[in-house]
């Protein structure tokens, strides 16, 4: 398939809702090899940078296309980011992308494509000029977005989030400290001129300088190492995970947090690694096995206990919930056009669901670990705070740390360029003294 057709039907099945992460694979398989990293490229990078352009095709397009032509909305689009974001000669960039027109099979938009992109080369300066002072179109993220990032972080911290948002996102590996040391596997990096350094913050991370084919990585395939940002890499630690617990990872896949727990702590009597969707757990299996580890994969919800739990405690609970992922969005760009802010409500109040579902699972003096990849309060404090207020037996157990910043409830990483994801941990702990205390008198 011609690459720049297919990134414009991928760019069209954003706009009407689908998820990037969904439609990567599926249309990679349909772009020549040799072309993969510049589908990726340009996938990628209109979405990151759409917001921008979206203003752009305003001013350039004398009315906006039907949702039946999101194709060759999609096309306009990355036609603009080549022009303005890659090292591809503007020739090249606008014949390529006109002709992808015939291969979308709508003839009919050749000179508009065309005339669209001459007269965005023709009109740059004063373009940006126009839309120079409208935040959206500087900082490339919607207005909704950016008002909570700086009415809750101010302004030093909110453009640190946005900057590093519109970043390509660095690649981030975890070494299997079942298998050697982190010393020992960047030499083996070393040895293969792959550069490469020690994150910051978990004693197990490598930040690689550029991204790898994994099978370029000495031992993948082995289980030597997996791919993983360093802000997840933190989680398996701050459980302190103790031999013969019952451990239970709920919202598991991909699995990167369900092995991180089995490589740092093999003598758990069991991990229960529960994920909603049935067609995510593929992922979790693989990562599974080629790390030859295992754990009870159960397809259900986690926040309903009644269907899926056979009354043993568990001494340990990883909750990795579902949000609005806006400390990944540099992994995501899609997430720009596809959140609104109606959905942090709803999302809050799943995972303030998902909480009351599994506290009644976690032994007394037991500890759940509340985690978002969010840099939302909505997501995070807010919805620890309400859950403290109405669970009697709960309390905080601080996480004392030299990454983040301290928050009302755990502690809050941003998103930083070369650096980890944004990435929020509360911890929580049962117990015993507040369990006697409201027992009520007989």
């Amino acid at each position: 398939m011609n690459t720049r057709a297919a990134v414009a039907e991928v760019i069209a099945q954003v706009l009407r809702g689908k998820s990037l992460s969904a439609l990567f694979p599926e249309y990679s398989h349909k772009v020549a090899a040799k072309e993969l990293s510049l589908f990726k490229e340009l996938c990628f990078g209109t979405l990151r940078w759409y917001p921008a352009i979206e203003l752009l095709l305003q001013e350039l397009m004398q009315k906006p296309l039907r949702e039946k032509e999101y194709e060759v909305q999609g096309l306009l689009a990355s036609g603009l980011y080549q022009l303005m974001h890659t090292r591809i000669a503007d020739h090249a960039a606008l014949n390529e992308t006109v002709a992808a027109v015939i291969k979308l099979k709508r003839p009919w938009a050749k000179g508009l494509v065309n005339g669209v992109l001459r007269n965005f080369l023709r009109q740059r300066d004063e373009l940006e000029t126009k839309l120079g002072k409208n935040p959206i179109y500087v900082r490339a993220h919607p207005q909704w977005l950016l008002d909570k990032f700086f009415s809750h972080w101010g302004s030093e911290i909110a453009l640190q989030i946005i900057d590093a948002n519109n970043q390509r996102a660095p690649m981030t590996l975890r070494v299997n400290q079942r298998k050697q040391s982190r010393a020992d596997y960047l030499a083996q990096l070393t040895a293969v001129d792959i550069a490469a350094r020690a994150t910051l913050f978990s004693p197990q991370g490598i930040l690689l300088q550029s991204a790898t084919d994994v099978a370029e990585l000495p031992g993948f395939a082995d289980g030597a190492v997996s791919v993983q940002d360093e802000a997840a890499q933190l989680a398996a630690s701050l459980l302190e995970l103790e031999p013969e617990q019952n451990v239970l990872d709920a919202c598991c896949a991909p699995g990167g947090k369900t092995c991180h727990i089995l490589e740092i702590q093999p003598e758990l009597r069991q991990l229960v690694a529960i994920e909603l969707e049935g067609r995510r757990t593929q992922r979790v299996e693989d990562n599974l096995q080629r790390l030859g580890l295992e754990a009870q994969l159960i397809v259900a919800d986690a926040g309903k206990p009644e269907t899926w739990w056979n009354k043993q405690l568990f001494q340990r609970i990883l909750l990795d919930a579902p949000c609005s992922a806006s400390g990944v969005i540099r992994r995501h760009p899609d997430i720009k056009l596809l959140r609104k802010p109606a959905d942090i409500g709803k999302l809050a109040a799943v995972q303030l669901q998902l909480l009351r579902g599994l506290w009644q699972t976690l032994d007394t003096e037991g500890i759940l670990l509340y985690a978002t990849c969010s840099v939302l309060p909505d997501e995070n404090d807010q919805v620890v705070e309400k859950f403290l207020a109405e669970t009697p037996d709960a309390e905080l157990y601080t996480i004392e740390a030299d990454w983040g910043i301290t928050t009302n409830c755990g502690r809050q990483l941003f998103p930083a360029v070369d650096g980890n994801d944004g990435f929020y941990y509360a911890r929580l702990r049962k117990s015993r003294q507040k369990q006697a205390d409201n027992k009520p008198e007989e």
